[in-house]
């Protein structure tokens, strides 16, 4: 994928807008009544004050405290820019803030404080961690940083987090275990060299040794150096911590031999001669960005063996923060959480070098325009859009911190990681309804567009997550070919129609059906050659259990034969297609713009019973509303009559139904218009 070069002019664009800045405040309850402003404030909130102050962890139930986290920073190490100070760096915070919302739906409040010195920071987050259920600390300069945590994560009862030293640190130490397992190296055997002693280097060098790197197997550097033993200059206790014995070395000297290789500091400081004395296989971690210690290219021309991550969305193994603090956050919140430990931090490390092994979903590939990805050298971490993180990262926090001590609120994990996928996925209820009882009796699938590269992918994922025992339609060689160039371990049940010994007899089934509508044995021959009609006889005959079609066909080359081959549920005499409608938590389902053009008032009932059979298959209660141009007789015609007697015939028929219409479609999807008008409506 080419690096897309983005101008000034856009990026001020995108920021301006048509609303300045990239945040807005929502209100959460309604505030339209005097009622409502009693309730949200004077006199009212004097009782949830009260509440409170007898007992202080209420203010988790009663305010926003328990999603809401602080990304406080100073300026004083914005990306790559440097001191700028705090006005300057209330783009990055509130990017910041909107990553938090977007990927885990944690509320943000960005702090750009103007304090100079380490005491003046402290003492201002300290007074200002009342409100907040955790600290994100960003963008503060080494070593300050490391004080400013370490003072905070002791004075304070809510997590505590520095992005730039333990979000690093943890997505390079999954890439890290990892690695070493493609390299087939063992951890306490390795030597590891970091290029850079500010907040990131640091913290990964201790995350490394907590994952079992001995620590005199680092050797650090920063702009003077080798961090050695006796050195005085620009030295502090926490780079000091992984001082080597002297003399010191150079930087090719430290490379010789050397297993990893962690670069966090600035672009072009390493040169190929310095990588050729690396040991075999070696592991590149370069994260300079946009411009790392030494270009990909260039990395792999000078060692072709290493396996090399980037902090760059344009070559494989982008190391993005993004994958950690989200999710870190999500599941401490959930927790209620009183610190981040380190053992939420390897759980996190874990957690994200697991997922790395995972099947990955079309989803994510399309977003890189990828046809294939598989655990290997080019792809040791999730993608930074990986949607699946928050369920397997959160949910490995919240374990942990129930483990160490830390959480003040009980979760049942198993419940817990429904609740993210839910939030990971709108509409989960649905998808999750279907895929429990998909794998709770997986049926046989018939793809009639098998030899398909996104079939393929889609038929591997559904058996890996044993939702469905899938049957590709294609040629035995196509069919294979694709797979190994999508480099899946896959061995389908593939069925060529042509070369099927059921030719004759689904032809003759088709002929004895149709031989009085004009069809010919002859054309049926013909027909039952084609995937989709070869398919569907594969249901009708009970060789298969389920039809899936119409990624590459036009929707009446699919319905067609649908309607001629396969017989209609005794006692209904109606087909009827449906719309499934997502939109934030709701659900809607639409029907039928799909098969019948116009319905007269036995169709409509009969669409409307079977629609809601097939809701209350997602563990969904229907409330159905049958939809016209009229609400409640506003109108009078031909077309509202019909619809009126749609809805006595459901009634009669199904008096368990909630039902009722003529509606407008606003009225059908808003419950105030519903209440405050027509009252007297039964949904």
């Amino acid at each position: 994928m080419a690096h897309e070069e983005i101008s000034r002019e856009d990026v001020l664009e995108y920021h301006r807008g048509e609303r300045p800045g990239k945040l807005q405040i929502e209100v959460t309850k309604p505030l339209l009544s005097q009622r409502d402003l009693s309730l949200a404030y004077s006199p009212g909130v004097g009782h949830a004050v009260t509440a409170v102050a007898e007992n202080p962890l209420l203010a988790y139930d009663l305010t926003a405290k328990g999603n809401l986290v602080a990304v406080v920073t100073n300026g004083t190490a914005i990306l790559g820019l440097g001191n700028l100070g705090p006005v300057p760096a209330k783009p990055v915070m509130e990017g910041k803030a909107a990553l938090f919302k977007q990927l885990a739906d944690v509320d943000v409040f960005d702090l750009e404080l103007d304090c100079r010195s380490t005491d003046e920071l402290v003492a201002t987050i300290r007074a200002l961690a009342p409100g907040f259920g955790g600290i994100n600390l960003e963008d503060i300069a080494a070593p300050a940083c490391f004080e400013v945590e370490s003072r905070l994560r002791d004075e304070l009862a809510i997590p505590v987090f520095h992005d730039d030293q333990h979000g690093t640190a943890i997505i390079t130490g999954a890439a890290l275990v990892n690695a070493l397992e493609l390299a087939g190296k063992h951890i306490a055997a390795v030597k590891v060299v970091v290029i850079g002693a500010g907040a990131a280097g640091v913290a990964c060098a201790r995350m490394y040794v907590k994952l079992g790197v001995r620590r005199e197997h680092i050797t650090m550097f920063d702009r003077l150096g080798m961090v050695y033993e006796g050195r005085t200059e620009e030295m502090d206790p926490y780079k000091g911590a992984f001082a080597r014995p002297g003399p010191p070395l150079s930087l090719g000297e430290a490379l010789g031999g050397a297993d990893v290789l962690l670069e966090v500091s600035a672009a072009n400081v390493v040169t190929p001669e310095m990588l050729r004395g690396m040991a075999p296989n070696p592991i590149l971690f370069l994260l300079a960005n946009p411009d790392p210690e030494i270009r990909y290219e260039l990395a792999l021309s000078a060692r072709p063996d290493a396996i090399v991550a980037t902090g760059r969305s344009d070559y494989p193994n982008q190391v993005n923060n993004v994958l950690v603090f989200p999710y870190l956050f999500r599941g401490a919140l959930d927790v209620r959480a009183t610190a981040v430990t380190a053992e939420m931090e390897q759980a996190a490390v874990r957690a994200l070098a697991a997922l790395a092994r995972e099947v990955v979903p079309e989803r994510v590939l399309a977003a890189y325009g990828l046809s294939r990805l598989k655990f290997g050298r080019e792809y040791i971490i999730p993608k930074p859009n990986d949607y699946r993180a928050l369920e397997w990262v959160a949910s490995a926090v919240a374990e942990a911190a129930r483990s160490a001590g830390v959480a003040r609120a009980h979760i049942d994990l198993d419940g817990y990681r429904e609740r993210l996928r839910a939030m990971q996925r709108r509409g989960w209820r649905v998808v999750h309804a279907a895929i429990e009882k998909a794998r709770h009796d997986p049926r046989r699938i018939v793809f009639p567009e098998g030899e398909n590269p996104r079939i393929i992918r889609a038929a591997r994922l559904m058996e890996a997550e044993n939702v469905a025992r899938p049957v590709l339609l294609g040629r035995p060689a196509v069919v294979a070919g694709a797979i190994a160039a999508l480099g899946l371990d896959y061995h389908p049940s593939v069925i060529d129609p042509e070369e099927s010994p059921q030719l004759d007899a689904y032809a003759a089934d088709i002929y004895a059906l149709c031989k009085r509508k004009g069809l010919t044995l002859a054309r049926a021959e013909k027909l039952v050659r084609q995937p989709n009609v070869f398919g569907l006889m594969m249901v009708r005959s009970g060789e298969a259990d389920g039809f899936l079609s119409g990624l590459t066909y036009d929707y009446p080359e699919v319905l067609r034969p649908i309607l001629q081959l396969i017989p209609l549920r005794p006692g209904t005499g109606t087909v009827a297609g449906v719309f499934i409608v997502i939109s934030g938590s709701q659900v809607h389902f639409i029907a039928d713009g799909l098969v019948n053009i116009d319905p007269g008032p036995e169709e409509l009932a009969q669409i409307a019973i079977l629609v809601a059979d097939f809701v209350a298959d997602f563990d969904i209660q229907p409330r159905i509303a049958l939809v016209s141009f009229s609400n409640f007789g506003s109108v009078r015609s031909l077309q509202t009559e019909k619809v009126r007697r749609a809805v006595q015939i459901v009634r009669e028929r199904r008096p368990d139904l909630e039902v009722d219409g003529e509606m407008q479609a606003d009225t059908a999807l808003s419950p105030d218009i519903v209440e405050s008008r027509y009252p007297f409506s039964r949904i």
